[in-house]
């Protein structure tokens, strides 16, 4: 209506002003109600021509989108182990900082099992006390064996000796019984060796590696006991909480609630433009927006990002091929919009409704110089009629209420 009432004045007007002093027609008699068309065809025909043109000007260089959104994301809280709740450290609805404790699952189980880790790490460090003093043992054992090795050695190459010297005074078989004693007594020290290495190997290896796993173990209980605790992953509120003592939680059926971290949503603007709009929309022109939750007021806002893909191409494999003509509806051109000064989102609710605008700007293109006169013209032309686009979403943030709560019967 607006871009009508302004063609109007450039083209109806001057065609009426022209026959009623020009002409010396006058309304009531040679213009009449049922010849307004033939004596106004012309600006009557050139007024609708120059209104359509002008509304794509507008709309195709300065695009609108009422899918404009506040997103914000929330996190599940979710316990990493299925277990009953034997505590609750926040109500329904409550604010906690991060680290803070949300509820706590029964940690009977895991408390045993940290005990019974750390039981076996202290067996293991009396076993290696153990091993060391049979070490101890074994050295003197060889001691021993060495000592009786060497009398038994020492016996024998006496009696040798007498028996190469005089043959009666020592007996053949008394130097084999000699022998044999010395052969008992050298087993005995490799045996007493190989217990002192088999102590050595038990002390120094194998328990020590024994200890390594009950250390792995106890640390893995512990993990699992701690995930008895479910902990704020950031500071936010915790939402929709209807958790109770004794509820058995699992992490794969539903989430015990919902954490909106702070400042979601509350950074920057989702919208959704035409696929018409892919070659306007860029990276760093101005936007304005107007929320539902905030009604009278304009929020200056800059692009910031442009996703170079449409989500309604998205394909995902499957065991069934995609017909092209399941997309009912064409997708839009998802546009990231952040507030041009500092807190511009205040008092606008994550997931509020918006209202935006995106005006093209030529200004750099036409000051350097590259485009000729009549070219140069027209993007200024463009460009000023972004007022008639701004105008137009004041219009609307004015309306808004009214149109919501009069004419939608509050809703």
């Amino acid at each position: 209506m607006l871009e009508l009432l302004l063609c109007s004045v450039l083209t109806i007007l001057p065609d009426y002003l022209y026959r009623r002093y020009a002409q010396g027609k006058r309304i009531g008699r040679e213009i009449t109600l049922y010849s307004v068309w033939f004596e106004l065809r012309w600006g009557i025909t050139t007024c609708l021509m120059l209104t359509v043109a002008l509304i794509t000007i507008i709309f195709y260089n300065h695009p609108s989108s009422g899918n404009v959104t506040a997103y914000f994301r929330t996190v599940p809280i979710v316990p990493e182990t299925i277990g009953r709740v034997a505590q609750i450290e926040v109500g329904v609805s409550d604010h906690v900082e991060k680290g803070a404790v949300i509820f706590r699952l029964d940690d009977a189980a895991q408390q045993a099992a940290v005990e019974s880790a750390r039981r076996r790490i202290a067996e293991t460090e009396a076993s290696i006390v153990v091993a060391r003093t049979e070490v101890a043992a074994a050295e003197g054992q060889i001691v021993q064996a060495e000592k009786a090795l060497q009398q038994a050695r020492d016996e024998l190459d006496t009696k040798a000796e007498l028996n190469r010297r005089n043959a009666d005074v020592v007996s053949r078989r008394e130097l084999e019984r000699l022998q044999t004693v010395v052969d008992g007594r050298q087993g005995t020290l490799d045996a007493v060796l190989a217990a002192k290495e088999g102590a050595l190997l038990r002390a120094q290896t194998l328990l020590p590696a024994q200890k390594a796993s009950a250390e792995a173990a106890l640390a893995e209980a512990e993990v699992a006991l701690a995930k008895t605790v479910i902990r704020a992953g950031v500071a936010g509120r915790v939402e929709q909480f209807t958790l109770r003592v004794g509820d058995l939680v699992n992490p794969l059926m539903r989430p015990a609630g919902v954490l909106i971290p702070d400042g979601a949503g509350r950074e920057r603007l989702i919208a959704g433009f035409g696929q018409i709009e892919a070659q306007v929309m860029k990276v760093g022109m101005v936007a304005e927006a107007t929320c539902f939750s905030k009604p009278f007021a304009i929020i200056p806002m800059v692009v910031t990002s442009v996703q170079d893909v449409i989500a309604a191409g998205q394909l995902r494999a499957s065991e069934t091929l995609v017909d092209a003509q399941q997309l009912a509806a064409p997708g839009t051109i998802t546009v990231f919009l952040e507030p041009l000064y500092e807190d511009g989102l205040d008092g606008v609710p994550p997931g509020s409704s918006c209202v935006a605008n995106a005006y093209s700007s030529n200004h750099e293109l036409i000051a350097s110089g590259k485009v000729g006169g009549l070219t140069a013209l027209y993007l200024h032309g463009v460009d000023a009629v972004a007022l008639v686009h701004a105008l137009l979403l004041r219009i609307q943030a004015l309306i808004l209420p009214v149109q919501t709560l009069v004419f939608s019967g509050g809703h």
